[in-house]
């Protein structure tokens, strides 16, 4: 048995921060040890984690790893890469591939391809159609972290909007259902607003994405499915919340008093709408990045408990496939590796608590999900941890990016925070710039 002890760390978990130091025993925490306490019996390793906090790894609930058949863009094995080198130890990745995962054999065959090339831990979504309700009872809740339910039409096309369709999904299933909330009806009278305002153009500015995708589009969408939700008793999970007005549909009370939940994602937290005259489609996402009172307001209803998740949509593309405007760019942007550090350089500017990071990217995730034994520092647990360093200024170049894709939206940026080392299941699968691409990461179990 290899034993390895992390010391002199601060130690951030449940709510809290302290010096201590903790114990791995193969795949899992065994101790925590904290006012100078040594461990029993001695360790074959001693990592020195002086100067350093120890999190939890970053459970990331909505990645887009485009494997299988969109291989071009990324694949499991170079897009795991970059979430180890991110301190993100656990992926649910998005059925909308090619093939789609929408059958029982696609998803057989995802979790195989999964578990040949994933360096991390990884489970990934059933996706819902208007007509695959009939296969939601053979689904292993153990194994499959959700139903991936497409409200608004994305890469894939998955678009689910038939009403009879969308109270059966609802109907059928005690898994976690998890939406993409934008009205179609309300982005196409949109479309043809604009397109005719500007004489039928074929495409238009990506600074009119926002307006298109608007907040009224989530707003109504969100609200139909929070109103399925109530009515069957369904387990619901909205996903990218993006608008001020979404947030007073969501309740502020325990995680655990929760039937439906609320995930904002990373470029939410960053951008705003002025961002495009600047970065142009590189920022366009569905559903849009919008007005500066949006993203003020989501980064508050991380604080007040309104928003329980901190995700990242992580969808590469090729800048090529960038090109274009608000119609025809693709959208969606590489966010895994650099997510954590994104986040700690907000507590740098009092946006939020380092605890309150790890509550909202590990704790709750773990939580919403009933994934066993992670999301938490706990002796018992599997030992998915990540090292980060403050202090340690660094510019984001592209020759550190690991995503398949080569490019990044914060290309350019300074970071003063560091991951240093990646722990998966008590293995060392990033170090100081190295990945261990040989090792394989676990399926996730839930409860």
């Amino acid at each position: 048995m290899k034993r390895t002890l992390i010391k002199n760390a601060v130690i951030v978990n449940e709510g809290k921060s302290l010096e201590g130091s903790v114990v791995i025993e193969n795949e899992k925490i065994i101790e925590i040890l904290t006012a100078g306490q040594a461990p029993v019996p001695p360790c074959d390793e001693t990592i020195d984690a002086s100067g350093c906090y120890l999190l939890p790894g970053v459970i990331d609930d909505h990645v887009h790893f485009r494997d299988p058949g969109l291989t071009h863009k990324a694949d499991i094995s170079t897009e795991s890469c970059a979430a180890a080198a991110g301190g993100v130890t656990s992926f649910m990745d998005m059925p909308n591939t090619s093939p789609l995962v929408t059958t029982i054999d696609a998803l057989n065959d995802k979790f195989d391809l999964m578990a040949q090339k994933s360096i991390v831990n990884y489970s990934c979504y059933f996706g819902a159609t208007n007509t695959n309700y009939r296969y939601f009872g053979h689904l292993d809740s153990h194994k499959v972290c959700g139903i991936k339910l497409f409200m608004g039409s994305s890469t894939g096309n998955m678009l689910v909007e038939r009403m009879k369709s969308l109270m059966k999904i609802f109907s059928e299933t005690e898994l976690l259902i998890a939406t993409h909330c934008e009205s179609q009806d309300i982005i196409k009278a949109n479309i043809e607003k604009y397109k005719k305002k500007y004489s039928e153009v074929e495409d238009l500015s990506v600074r009119y994405h926002h307006l298109i995708r608007s907040v009224e589009a989530c707003y109504q969408s969100s609200k139909l499915a929070i109103k399925l939700a109530k009515r069957t008793g369904a387990r619901l999970h909205i996903l990218h919340i993006s608008t001020e007005k979404e947030l007073k549909l969501f309740e502020n009370k325990p995680l655990a008093e929760k039937q439906i939940t609320a995930e904002v994602c990373i470029p939410h937290l960053l951008f705003t709408s002025t961002d495009y005259r600047t970065m142009k489609t590189r920022i366009k996402c569905n559903p849009a990045i919008k007005r500066e009172g949006n993203r003020e307001a989501l980064r508050a209803g991380i604080n007040s408990g309104l928003i329980d998740v901190i995700a990242t949509d992580h969808a590469p593309h090729l800048l090529s496939e960038k090109e274009g405007g608000a119609l025809k760019a693709a959208s969606g942007m590489p966010m895994v590796q650099f997510s954590l550090v994104s986040m700690l350089q907000l507590v740098n500017k009092s946006v939020f608590t380092i605890e309150k990071i790890v509550e909202k990217m590990c704790h709750a995730p773990a939580e919403i999900y009933n994934i066993n034994h992670r999301g938490y520092i706990r002796p018992g647990y599997q030992a998915d941890l990540v090292l980060v360093r403050p202090n340690s200024k660094w510019e984001l170049t592209k020759d550190s990016i690991l995503s398949k894709c080569q490019w990044s939206p914060l290309e350019g940026r300074s970071f003063d925070w560091r991951v240093e080392k990646t722990f998966a299941n008590g293995h060392l699968v990033y170090s100081e710039g190295q990945v261990d691409k040989s090792y394989r990461g676990q399926q996730l179990n839930f409860r």
